[in-house]
């Protein structure tokens, strides 16, 4: 009998802050007097590394050829209240934080999940979103029905992006020798599509924006695996953090991460 997909809406993605069901987020420029109580950067610029390969946190948009996602918007937000201007700066993965540490970005923004293990080498904005890491797989997919039985497999090999922690996890479920791992996420999915490989760990909002760009060829297996925070990775010691955490939790406050969690991760359709 054909295995049972479990696909739960309500585990797609879990804000930490759970307590409140706000406002629609304001769609103009704070007044100065909404803007007081943060503080003032004057404008400065601050250098935001992303992949632009991970959706729907960040990609390029295949019609205007512009960067888009979660994190550009998330980014204009916080500078509206802290009175910054976010360069979006394009960088590989394998080496980003090393690059924040050193001071050749001033932010990674690329749905970075919290660990301690990264602590060590910089330091995390509070939580801005919670979510689980899950398995992606063909939508004809009947050979496993959740990490167990893809463990027990010894014909299915697993993929991830190169030193994620999704990386870390399909080490753990099926071993290293069934792991094949890429620079990007992208070229996992792909590897998947062509049958190169029969699964992909990875974060839950981003797999949904596969889904999405996917239509009818992907979905998810099981429930998430774990619970996890994302949050923004700085310089040890930078002071844009506290500046950052203020505007997070207004933007939680006033429903902002509310309405671009709908944007990006309910209402999201690739390419309209």
């Amino acid at each position: 009998m054909k295995a049972m997909r479990i696909f739960n809406v309500l585990w797609i993605v879990m804000f930490l802050f759970a307590a409140c069901t706000p406002a629609a987020a304001p769609t103009s420029a704070p007044t100065a007097a909404q803007t007081s109580k943060f503080p003032d950067l004057k404008g400065r610029e601050i250098k935001v590394a992303i992949e632009n390969a991970y959706p729907p946190f960040n990609f390029i948009d295949k019609k205007s050829n512009q960067g888009a996602g979660w994190d550009f918007d998330a980014w204009t937000e916080i500078c509206k209240l802290i009175n910054c201007k976010p360069v979006m700066t394009e960088a590989a993965w394998e080496g980003i934080f090393e690059g924040v540490a050193v001071g050749q970005y001033d932010v990674v923004a690329d749905g970075v999940t919290i660990t301690e293990e990264r602590k060590k080498t910089v330091t995390f904005s509070d939580p801005y979103m919670r979510y689980g890491q899950i398995l992606l797989a063909r939508v004809d997919e009947t050979r496993f029905t959740d990490d167990k039985t893809l463990g027990a497999n010894p014909d299915l090999i697993a993929s991830a992006q190169l030193g994620t922690t999704n990386e870390t996890k399909a080490i753990q479920i099926v071993g290293e020798a069934r792991v094949k791992s890429f620079d990007t996420f992208d070229a996992s999915v792909l590897a998947l599509l062509t049958k190169d490989v029969d699964v992909v760990i990875m974060d839950q909002p981003a797999a949904m924006g596969y889904i999405a760009a996917n239509k009818g060829k992907l979905i998810i297996i099981g429930n998430p695996m774990t619970s996890e925070a994302l949050g923004f990775a700085f310089k040890q010691g930078s002071d844009l953090i506290a500046p950052v955490n203020a505007a997070l939790a207004a933007m939680q406050a006033d429903g902002t991460l509310d309405k671009l969690y709908q944007d990006w991760f309910v209402n999201y359709i690739p390419g309209q």
